[in-house]
């Protein structure tokens, strides 16, 4: 015997589909600039580590290229190194833009490293 369906339980999933698209367009949307500014600062992180044999002018070159592979504001380019005698740190600073159908949100970025020499 066959019954009739009453489309209830289409309405649901196509609601919760909706839910789950929604979802995915903002966390990708918010999640791009914080994988960025993660990839960004462990670039940091290595640059720090292999500081010894490496020159602030290297340092800096370097970072700024791969700041500008991720497709980072020019702001983010302008690294700064500072040695000490035992040690060094290396920091920047940006804000990317996210723009929503509802409203634009500036994040600001402050990605560093410290490491010893």
């Amino acid at each position: 015997m066959v019954s009739a369906r009453r489309g209830r339980s289409t309405l649901g999933c196509l609601f919760v589909l909706l839910l789950l698209t929604v979802a995915g367009y903002f966390a990708v949307n918010f999640g791009e600039p914080y994988l960025r500014f993660y990839r960004f600062q462990d670039a940091m992180r290595q640059e720090a580590r292999f500081a010894a044999s490496r020159s602030d002018a290297d340092i800096k070159r370097r970072l700024g290229a791969f700041a500008d592979s991720l497709g980072l504001p020019p702001e983010a380019r302008r690294v700064t190194v500072r040695r000490r005698a035992k040690s060094i740190s290396i920091s920047s600073e940006y804000s990317e833009r996210v723009e929503m159908p509802a409203f634009v949100r500036d994040i600001r970025f402050s990605p560093d490293a410290e490491g010893p020499l």
